[in-house]
Parts: C-alpha cells; sequence; structure tokens
C-alpha cells in the first residue's frame, strides 16, 4: 500500500542515506574521492559558515559600534589611524580588520591601508540598518542560552524594549526610541511597497500603527493626490505632525490617537494599511484588528498588508529565522505565511486580491485585499 511504501520504503532509503551521510568512515572515503570531494567541501564551508556565524555578526557589531565604515567613508584609513581613533590596542585591532576583510566588510589596500567594500558602502546606503545591528544587542542577550530560549524561559528584554505589544503606556523617551527606530528601517519597506502595489487610485489611505508618519510620507510623496490618515497610540502618533509639516503634507494630513486594541479604527478612509503590525501581535488580536478594519471601510475599500513574511510549507531564512526568532523573543507574535495571512483577511471578510512576488523577501512581501459585501465573521467588540 503507499503508506506501507512511504514508510518502509522511500523513509526507508532517505533514513539508510542519512546514516551513511554520518558515518565517519563514509565521510573519509568522499572527501578523497573525485565524485565527491567538491560536495564535501562546500557542505563542509556551509556548516562551518553555520557554527562561525555568531562571530562573524560580532564582528559586524564592533565594525558599527566603532563607526568604521563612517570613518573610512571618505577614504582609506591606515591601521593605526583606526586604533587611536576607536582607542582599541593594535594588535586587537588588527584582529578585527582581518575578520573584516575575511567577510568581504572591508579591502585591505596597500600601505596597510583599509577601506569600504562594495558590501560595507552598500550597508552606509540602507536608512536605519547601522541602528538596527547596533539594536541587536538586546536580541544577542535574548539568546544567550537557546535551549532556555526555546523552552520559553528567557525573560527576554526585547519585550521590554517594544511595550506597546502588551498595550502598556509607554514613557516619552521609549516612544521616542521606537518611533526613531522604526521611522529609519521604513524607508526600504516603503519603496518595496509602492513598487509591489499600485495606490494611484487611492483617495484616503489611513495607515494604522503609522508611527511617527515615515510610510505615509513616501505615499504621499510617490501621489500627491492621495490624502492620508495616520492612526496610532497617543505616545508615538503626535510625533508624525512634525514630518507631515516638513514634508508639505500637514494640509493632507490627519492624526488620530488611540489604540486598535481598545477603540475603533477611524472611519473616513477608502483603504487602510498595515505595515509591519500583524507580526507584532497574537492570532487572536490580528483577526480582531482585520475585523475592525473591515469595519471601517467601505464596500469595496481596500486592504493593504506589508510585512516580512514566513516561507509557508518552503521555510526561508528571512522569515523563518530571523524575524520568527525576533518575534518569539518579543513574546506577543509570530511571522505568518502569505497563505496564513490570506486566510485571517477572508474570515474577516475581505477578498484577496493580489499577493505579489516580493522584490526582497527579507524586507517586506504584500498583500492587497478588499471589502466585500458580506458581514464580517469576526466580532470587533
Amino acid at each position: 500500500m503507499p503508506g506501507e511504501r512511504e514508510a518502509g520504503g522511500w523513509y526507508g532509503i532517505s533514513g539508510w542515506s542519512n546514516r551513511l551521510i554520518a558515518s565517519r568512515k563514509f565521510q573519509k572515503w568522499a572527501a578523497k574521492s573525485f565524485l565527491t570531494r567538491r560536495m564535501v567541501r562546500r557542505e563542509g564551508a556551509a556548516l562551518f559558515g553555520l557554527l562561525a556565524g555568531f562571530c562573524h555578526s560580532q564582528v559586524l557589531m564592533a565594525l558599527v559600534q566603532f563607526d568604521i565604515f563612517n570613518l573610512l567613508l571618505n577614504g582609506p584609513k591606515t591601521l593605526e589611524e583606526l586604533a587611536e581613533t576607536c582607542k582599541v590596542p593594535q594588535d586587537r585591532m588588527t584582529i578585527l580588520l582581518r575578520a573584516a576583510v575575511a567577510l568581504k566588510l572591508l579591502r585591505s589596500k596597500g600601505g596597510g591601508r583599509f577601506a569600504l567594500s562594495k558590501t560595507s558602502a552598500a550597508l552606509l546606503g540602507v536608512p536605519g540598518l547601522s541602528d538596527m545591528i547596533r539594536h541587536h544587542d538586546v536580541l544577542y542577550r535574548d539568546l544567550s542560552d537557546p535551549a532556555a530560549f526555546f523552552r520559553g524561559e528567557t525573560q527576554t528584554e526585547l519585550a521590554d524594549f517594544w511595550p506597546y505589544v502588551f498595550g502598556g503606556e509607554m514613557e516619552p523617551q521609549a516612544a521616542k526610541t521606537y518611533s526613531d527606530l522604526m521611522a529609519r528601517s521604513q524607508e526600504l519597506v516603503a519603496e518595496d511597497t509602492l513598487r509591489s502595489l499600485d495606490l494611484s487610485t487611492v483617495g484616503t489611505l489611513l495607515d494604522v500603527g503609522g508611527g511617527s508618519g515615515a510610510f505615509l510620507e513616501h505615499v504621499g510623496r510617490a501621489h500627491p493626490h492621495v490624502k492620508l490618515m495616520l492612526f496610532d497610540l497617543e505616545q508615538v502618533a503626535p510625533t508624525a505632525a512634525p514630518r507631515f509639516a516638513a514634508a508639505g503634507m500637514d494640509d493632507r494630513a490627519q492624526i488620530a490617537c488611540g489604540s486598535f486594541k481598545t477603540d475603533a479604527i477611524p472611519e473616513g478612509a477608502d483603504s487602510i494599511s498595515l505595515i509591519r503590525v500583524l507580526y507584532d501581535h497574537t492570532d487572536e488580536t490580528v483577526a480582531m484588528l482585520l475585523a475592525k478594519c473591515w469595519a471601517s471601510l467601505p464596500v469595496g475599500g481596500r486592504l493593504i498588508i506589508s510585512e516580512p513574511m514566513s516561507g509557508g510549507a518552503c521555510p526561508e531564512p528571512a522569515g523563518d529565522v530571523y524575524f520568527a526568532l525576533y518575534t518569539l523573543a518579543m513574546r506577543t507574535g509570530k511571522t505568518r505565511s502569505i497563505q496564513e495571512i490570506s486566510a485571517l483577511c477572508r474570515q474577516a471578510g475581505f477578498d484577496i486580491i493580489k499577493t505579489p512576488k516580493p522584490a526582497r523577501a527579507f524586507v517586506t512581501r504584500c498583500l492587497e485585499a478588499r471589502k466585500v459585501a458580506s458581514a464580517s465573521a469576526v466580532n470587533i467588540s
């Protein structure tokens, strides 16, 4: 029978091959054979890359903390110059710089000088990336005992860094830190969202959880006719006013304060955007939020979702490793596949219109839905 064939046939073959590959005797033979040695080297290098990955990330963190990339932006510098500027002993700076060269984060030049590589030059051009790298010190501490972390025994610091996810009050400084970090890291998300979805026919766009208005500013610049509405916590939403004023958009931008957990979503928009919002929250909270969005929109109104997502049946590094662990450390949310988000949207009464292939899955993926005339199946109270 098929089940028996699967259990005793294909699975048996797979199990046999895994045991063979795990055999030290086979590995020694494969490393010498001209048929397999190239594959063995490739697999070995990949395995070592995983083993050494933490050290690689710490080299990157040190380069950012010492601001070495910016120090080299105007031209190469010597080991001695960098060591003196960063107050690091020369023997230790030598190790850091050589590691950076090995990782292709820097280039070694003549005369003992070091320069930016294409990779580090590109890093400087990504808004907010250096800030996110600095912010990772919190995540590193949360992951210091991975076994305890995955058992759920770690009282993670990251959850305290983002207090809004628990619906609690945010101190002014915490709100500013949150708003600044999100605004600086929003540019790539906005760019990829506007590439993936056509917002030229939008009349009024309401950005729920819109922070300091970074996404709406990008929409406003791309589509000068669109009216802008922002809804976020009272500690956060007012920070959007200076941004709109500086961009010359304050005459077509409205700001509303509140929590979508306890308040209704403001009405008056024909489109609602949720930019990096759903993955911060549980399925129950997301279902409630989508139902409230449905209630706020007119029939035919558009819902726009943009955030990093899981690969679903085919796990991928961004959504199923980095963002999955990050949201797990936050203790309230999770990354979801496009299929899971689509199901939640349909449950709320939306039709799925478009799920374009992401340009950069490590930045964001988009979904567009429309409100249909049927009643929402979700309780929004």
